[in-house]
């Protein structure tokens, strides 16, 4: 669990994947490669989503649910 920590659409890939490990699967299960598949991306996670065709709704979305990842929800 991370305590304090706050995702926001703002945050580098690599700090997710840091503070959330989980948070590859996630990104991967909504088509957003990152690592483990052999293709890193840099940048935002807002950056990365919109490169994919998300909406800042979407984006949102991946927000919540990846800080109730942090808080063991």
């Amino acid at each position: 669990m991370i305590d304090q920590k706050k995702i926001t659409k703002d945050i580098e890939i690599e700090d997710l994947v840091n503070l959330v490990p989980d948070s590859v699967v996630y990104l991967m299960e909504h088509g957003i490669r990152c690592l483990r598949c052999g293709e890193p991306i840099w940048g935002t996670l807002e950056s990365a989503a919109k490169e994919k065709g998300f909406s800042d709704e979407d984006i949102q979305k991946f927000v919540d649910d990846l800080n109730k990842m942090t808080n063991g929800n």
